[in-house]
């Protein structure tokens, strides 16, 4: 049986700290990593913590701030499963994640965290390109709406809203699903996975 990692991706208090949190499609998006976290563990898979760095920025990335931290409620790492820190938007690019992967022999990923369209379908799109086989948990993926590339950079979520060009998180999800869906990943939910439907 192929050996299989779930990857937590970016699931940090530095997500909340921003105003744009208000505007966040799953604030409960700890319980359901922790649904596949607890699922994993009880399979023996391997548990892989990823946190965003933005070292020297000043902002909620900025390890000197504070923030970046578990998102409260999610569950504590434990002993041998893997914390990194990466500065990339992908998980494999700036840390050793392929490195741990191979060492354990793993050759399929799962993913899941913050922002599904971000961090966590980046990843899943390196994944696939080096060879693992991919599933996307979207249930347990959060995001926010997007601005639109000509608004101003300082938009409040309300204007951001506001905004008629803004691009909706269900829109911002569903082109993640059908750019990833049988290209790079195979797109799951957390009951599918933790009920073992459509995963091997």
């Amino acid at each position: 049986m192929t050996k299989r990692a779930l990857i937590v991706i970016d699931v940090q208090e530095s997500f909340r700290a921003r105003p744009l949190w208000r505007l966040i499609d799953n604030p409960d998006v700890a319980d359901d990593v922790n649904r596949l976290v607890d699922h994993a563990r009880d399979r023996g898979d391997l548990v892989v913590w990823v946190l965003h760095v933005e070292p020297g920025t000043g902002t909620t990335f900025d390890p000197a701030g504070g923030h970046v931290r578990y998102l409260e409620g999610l569950r504590a790492p434990r002993a041998g499963e893997p914390e990194l820190r990466k500065t990339s938007h992908n998980a494999f690019t700036t840390t050793n994640l392929q490195q741990i992967l191979t060492e354990r022999g793993v050759g399929e990923v799962l993913i899941c965290g913050i922002r599904t369209e971000q961090c966590c379908e980046t990843t899943a799109r390196v994944a696939f390109d080096l060879g693992y086989r991919v599933t996307f948990v979207v249930d347990a993926t959060a995001t926010n709406p997007i601005p639109h590339p000509d608004a101003p950079a300082d938009l409040t979520p309300e204007e951001l809203v506001a905004d008629p060009r803004t691009l909706s998180s269900e829109a911002v999800v569903e082109r993640t699903v059908f750019a990833l869906s049988g290209r790079f990943a195979t797109i799951a939910t957390v009951a599918g996975v933790a009920g073992g439907v459509g995963v091997s």
